[in-house]
């Protein structure tokens, strides 16, 4: 049996590494000693995720649960500068809350709506950037940074946009199991279907909710109709499929039974009752099919242009194809709105703490220091600790940052070992 409807899934997702930056010299016959000219790294990409109509759940991620985004590319000699990573769209149905580690969350609502889950590297300088009127060759250029990587949990509202509507042994639980991969129990007693019943329709481009709406007529007096759990899932139904039966197995008159069902919708849904509506004649492999051509010719005097009648079997598949066809025409998609303004969307977004610029200095043992803080980290992550001038540059920064006077103070003598981000060098600050 398939998954009624794939409304979680985990996913992992890394962007792109930034690209280092390039240690080069300008050769030229005419220039003895040519400067600097190595180019920076480009921008690691970003992972994005998109809000998009067409798609209604999370079946996808079933299949794929690991996504990267490109690198940066390196630069290289005579300035030239790397390109950027190219950013990985990754597409959501509307509906989606994306749930990242730090415990920023983002709602996707509107279609085309963006929101990016992990940041690219920054790209690295190159050596020219290094160059002073004291340091005039600088031998070193950067290194390019990580992008974020971790995982993002994914939710899924479910919202239906088509609901199937008649009297409970109607048809609709078999309709639904035949057009989606929903697996309804089904059950020839009226009145079995209180908890909603949800069903995607796959199409080769576009996916659509299908919901069996359940009856509204027994109790409903005592309460027991729809609730709101469930009233919330079809907000966004905007097509009612009335499933009638050709040949009831009690004898009742197709007429009436019609008549019910909308005086029953007119009464207690005024939204659902103002919806267009196709006419679905179930079971047609029940009767003889010319008694099924005449029954739909009478439908279609008695109910107009405006409604369409399509004459179906879930035991043979009889006129199903129609009826999706009729269903994705009458459903479009909705195309990519201009996102809301940005204070439009400040409920939708939960922002993150600044990152702490912070460090502190431990003592591990005689001669042994750790700095441990995250800017300090990657500061040093951009640096190839076996080159003396990367080593002599980073320790001018390591003294502006007041990391060299907070080592001082801790006991520090020149020569002693530091370890920062898990690598240890000797620091020996002249």
């Amino acid at each position: 049996m398939g998954p009624m409807l794939s409304d979680r899934a985990r996913i992992y997702v890394q962007a792109g590494r930034g690209g280092d930056g390039c240690t080069s010299f300008r050769r030229e016959a005419r220039v003895p000693k040519g400067g600097p000219d190595g180019g920076d790294g480009g921008r690691g990409g970003d992972v994005v995720l998109v809000c998009d109509d067409s798609l209604r759940d999370l079946q996808f991620f079933r299949r794929t649960a690991h996504f990267k985004a490109g690198r940066g590319g390196h630069g290289q000699g005579g300035l030239r500068h790397g390109a950027d990573g190219e950013p990985l769209e990754i597409r959501v149905p509307p509906g989606t809350v994306a749930v990242l580690e730090d415990g920023t969350r983002h709602d996707l609502v509107v279609p085309g709506q963006r929101a990016v889950v992990a940041r690219g590297g920054a790209g690295a300088r190159g050596n020219k950037h290094f160059a002073t009127p004291t340091r005039q060759t600088p031998r070193f250029a950067e290194r390019g940074m990580p992008g974020e990587e971790g995982w993002v949990e994914l939710r899924l509202k479910l919202l239906a946009d088509v609901g199937l509507v008649g009297l409970p042994n109607a048809g609709k639980s078999s309709l639904l199991a035949r057009l989606t991969r929903a697996r309804p129990k089904i059950a020839d007693y009226p009145f079995t279907t209180l908890s909603p019943v949800l069903g995607t329709l796959e199409a080769d481009d576009r996916q659509l909710v299908i919901a069996d709406i359940p009856g509204l007529i027994e109790g409903a007096s005592e309460g027991a109709g729809l609730g709101h759990d469930f009233l919330a899932h079809i907000e966004r139904t905007r097509l009612l499929v009335h499933v009638l039966d050709l040949a009831p197995v009690d004898g009742g008159d197709p007429v009436a039974n019609h008549a019910l069902i909308e005086a029953e919708l007119a009464a207690h849904d005024r939204r659902l009752a103002q919806l267009p509506r196709i006419l679905a004649l179930s079971k047609a492999d029940l009767v003889p099919p010319e008694a099924a051509e005449a029954a739909a010719a009478a439908w279609r005097e008695r109910l107009g242009d405006a409604v369409p009648v399509l004459v179906t079997s879930s035991a043979t598949g009889q006129g199903l194809d129609a009826l999706r066809r009729a269903l994705l025409r009458h459903v479009p998609v909705a195309p990519p709105a201009a996102p809301p303004d940005v204070d439009g969307l400040a409920e939708h977004r939960v922002f993150r703490p600044a990152a702490d610029r912070g460090f502190r200095v431990e003592r591990l043992e005689a001669g042994r220091f750790r700095v441990v803080g995250r800017g300090i980290d990657r500061l040093v992550m951009r640096y190839d600790v076996d080159n003396e001038e990367a080593m002599a540059y980073l320790e001018g920064r390591l003294r502006s940052i007041g990391v060299i006077r907070a080592l001082e103070d801790a006991g520090f003598q020149p020569g002693d070992d530091v370890e920062i981000g898990g690598v240890a060098f000797e620091l020996d600050p002249s």
